[in-house]
């Protein structure tokens, strides 16, 4: 075997290095070939975990989410070579943990992290509030990473290389549908429609204006949309084909439904705003609406058909200790103890910090 010299071989490992910042990755980022990131967010008790559970494959009972949890698939690409490895994020609690996509949406998972929404339809007075919580909370922090990559792509490359947020984000191809009239969401992201099943006994009104109200958001973010229920083999099955898209960059399935009399299948860049068509307006005065822009009047039309629920009723816990479905009654009871402990320790506190201040 011919002897390397000390030279050659930091040569060799200085190449390997270039290799990897110059997107030897399959989506660079700093992720190893073969790995993606999915982070998945929706509803509150919305059928995510099942819905993973599907996908992957997994014959497990689903256990409620406790704030963000992580898992991994891998999936074998052929004989004797590596798998590639998916990195799997779900955050529970609905919006009232969306603080924590900062630790999954970050600079070194901002070019292969891919975003699911699951927004359950048999709720749909809940259903544009979450969405849009979830989906701002979520591009404000993919915007923030792919800054960072920015910064760090210039400190590397210094002036010679210009940069831009975009790099690290989507760009779509110039001939995608209204490409000049969207604001694309900046990595790929699929929303999923679930409990489809309990959907099905909703008015054929009700059904549309959901199912249309969705196209449009689908369309305007370029997102792919799909409507599911685990209680359906071939539904799963059409959604589990979206998620290893997503997961493992396996085709998908060409078949397209926009028929809001069935569950929807439209792939990003699938439909149009012609095809979608103008908001359902029965009994609706769009003109005293006062809609900033297209996305504002459809979330008006949207809101006045299923108005969303009072403060009162949606109020989250933003502790999950004391969520009701993660209650343990003896911890609960010494936790209380303890509670109230504390604060007549606080009064007694007060009091003599009081008493202090008379004195002097």
């Amino acid at each position: 075997m011919a002897k390397i010299s000390s030279d050659k071989l930091w040569e060799l490992a200085a190449a390997e290095v270039q290799s990897v910042e110059n997107g030897g990755a399959e989506e660079g980022g700093g992720e190893a070939v073969g790995e993606r990131t999915v982070f998945l967010m929706g509803s509150k008790a919305g059928g995510k975990t099942s819905i993973l559970l599907r996908c992957l494959d997994r014959d497990e009972p689903a256990k409620p989410t406790l704030a963000l949890e992580y898992t991994f698939g891998r999936r074998a690409t052929g004989h004797n070579t590596p798998k590639d490895i998916a990195h799997l994020w779900e955050l529970g609690g609905g919006t009232s943990l969306s603080d924590l996509v900062q630790i999954p949406i970050t600079p070194a998972s901002i070019r292969s992290l891919s975003v699911i929404l699951v927004l359950d339809l048999s709720s749909p007075n809940a259903l544009w509030g979450t969405m849009e919580k979830l989906m701002q909370a979520a591009q404000v922090q993919v915007e923030k990473a792919a800054s960072q990559v920015m910064q760090d792509e210039k400190s590397r490359a210094g002036s010679k290389h210009q940069t831009s947020v975009s790099s690290a984000t989507r760009v779509l191809p110039k001939d995608y549908p209204d490409r000049e009239l969207i604001s694309p969401f900046p990595v790929p992201l699929l929303i999923v429609g679930s409990k489809y099943d309990r959907f099905q006994e909703f008015s054929s009104d009700q059904r549309k204006v959901v199912s249309k109200t969705l196209r449009f958001v689908a369309h305007y973010h370029a997102a792919s949309l799909i409507f599911t229920s685990i209680k359906s083999e071939s539904q799963m099955s059409k959604t589990k084909s979206f998620f290893s898209r997503l997961a493992f960059n396996v085709e998908t399935s060409k078949t397209i439904s926009c028929d809001s009399s069935k569950p929807l299948i439209i792939p990003a860049g699938a439909d149009s705003f012609s095809q979608i068509g103008s908001p359902p307006t029965t009994n609706v005065d769009i003109a005293s609406l006062h809609a900033r822009n297209p996305k504002d009047l459809w979330k008006k039309v949207f809101e006045h058909i299923f108005p969303p629920e009072s403060l009162s009723e949606q109020k989250e816990l933003k502790d999950p200790a004391k969520d009701p479905q993660y209650s343990e009654p003896q911890i609960d009871a010494m936790r209380a103890q303890k509670d109230q402990e504390l604060e007549e320790y606080k009064k007694n506190a007060a009091k003599s910090w009081k008493g202090l201040e008379l004195d002097t």
